[in-house]
């Protein structure tokens, strides 16, 4: 056995374990198995200190390496487990001369000093992202290509700017090279990834946008069938992003939006760049470029000095923005993120109104099932009995077909949950 890559977390992470796991089998790592971590809550860390414990007790011969951006952000956290052999940081994580080089040291783990465990750099310093060839994502449908990393903002709430870095982007040239590659590897759907990605090429020269990568993406891709965008800030989003919207039908019409809550006070504490009333605002505005366009939002329930009447609000956003997939997340305390030093919603409360917000993305999503009987569309297949619609709504196919394949079915009812093809 090789490299296992066991990964948590974001789109990014999902990329990234694809570069791991290519870097290190050509280092020539053997018997290992590599943790790729995620932060954003204290959940995804318990879960992943969780599956190492269970991972080492049934392969107790395997390396067990762990990375990502709880590693990055609390590497003695996992110092002080005895079932790790390596920590490594984010930066070292996809290098393949950094495996190369330990190579010889994960081979001999046992009996490593904990100082000696951890290789963390200081991500802060890293001022470039490059991009790794990835032929596709094993065992996917569609691709994922990284075009951004870190983010330059500093919500309150949030530790994944020290774990990622500041905000850097990869050339033009070289995102739509790569998403080339891909399409030519059978993969008719690529999704375009990163921690900020509406602050892409910030850094670059001449800065271009988010919609100038994008139209440069279907204008040299043709084969390219669906161009998809992974969550995005949508005070950011320009102008070419928004005219690409409305005129590029291989552009899919979905849109993740990083929303948080929805009541201008939290907003404010939260250290969040726009208003309750600039969230509506995009929403209707897309609508009116892309009427099919479907939204799903990030929420967080129970933040810091979160009242009755703020939650009410965060609440009724979901039918004034007319939200569909909802990711709803109890407030997680982050160490050292100024949010936790705030006054603190008790845990059970949190919880509470978490149960709340899922509710209401259930009756959501109920909504838009409903909507979608007798229409017909065009499902990716994932796997041999499901798929997603352009809008990323999930397919329950009528009979197996094979993974990867685009067809045009019938929806001819639902199940709560996924959508019934006949």
């Amino acid at each position: 056995m090789s490299v296992e890559v066991v990964t948590f977390g974001c789109r990014l992470n999902t990329y990234e374990s694809e570069v791991i796991r290519d870097a290190a089998t050509g280092a020539g790592i053997a018997d290992a198995i590599v943790v790729n971590t995620c932060a954003v809550t204290a959940e995804a860390v318990r879960q992943a200190r969780q599956t190492i414990r269970r991972l080492k007790r049934e392969r107790p011969d395997a390396r067990i390496v762990v990375t990502g951006c709880a590693a990055q952000t609390e590497p003695k956290t996992f110092e002080n487990m005895p079932e790790v052999a390596l920590i490594i940081g984010n930066e070292q994580k996809i290098n393949g001369e950094f495996w190369a080089n330990h190579r010889d040291t994960l081979h001999a783990s046992f009996g490593l000093e904990r100082e000696e465990k951890s290789v963390v750099n200081d991500i802060m310093a890293v001022r470039e992202t490059a991009l790794h060839l990835v032929e596709g994502i094993e065992g996917r449908a569609r691709a994922f290509i990284q075009v951004q990393n870190g983010c330059d903002h500093r919500c309150t709430f949030c530790v994944i700017p020290f774990g990622r870095g500041n905000s850097r982007s990869v050339p033009i040239g070289e995102v739509v090279d790569q998403v080339r590659k891909v399409t030519e590897n059978g993969y008719r759907e690529v999704v375009l990834t990163g921690v900020d990605i509406t602050s892409y090429g910030s850094n670059l020269p001449g800065a271009p946008r988010l919609g100038r990568l994008v139209r440069q993406i279907l204008k040299h891709v043709p084969e390219l069938e669906r161009l998809r965008i992974s969550s995005i800030d949508s005070v950011e989003a320009d102008a070419d992003l928004l005219d690409a919207l409305a005129d590029e039908p291989r552009l899919m019409p979905h849109l993740h939006l990083s929303l948080q809550h929805g009541d201008d006070l939290i907003l404010k504490r939260m250290k969040r760049r726009h208003s309750r009333a600039d969230a509506v605002r995009f929403t209707a505005q897309v609508r009116r470029l892309r009427p099919e366009m479907v939204f799903g939002a990030d929420l967080i329930a129970g933040f810091p000095t979160e009242t009755d009447a703020a939650f009410a609000r965060s609440r009724s956003l979901v039918d004034e923005c007319g939200l569909t997939h909802l990711h709803v997340f109890p407030y997680s305390a982050r160490p050292g993120t100024p949010a936790a030093r705030m006054p603190q919603v008790p845990h059970p409360l949190r919880k509470a109104r978490a149960a709340l917000l899922r509710q209401d993305g259930t009756a959501a999503l109920r909504r838009h099932l409903d909507a979608e009987i007798g229409a017909r569309r065009r499902v990716l297949v994932e796997q041999h009995e499901t798929g997603r619609t352009e809008q990323f709504t999930p397919v329950r196919l009528a009979a197996p077909a094979e993974p990867g394949a685009i067809l045009d079915l019938s929806i001819a009812g639902h199940d709560g949950r996924y959508l019934l093809a006949a």
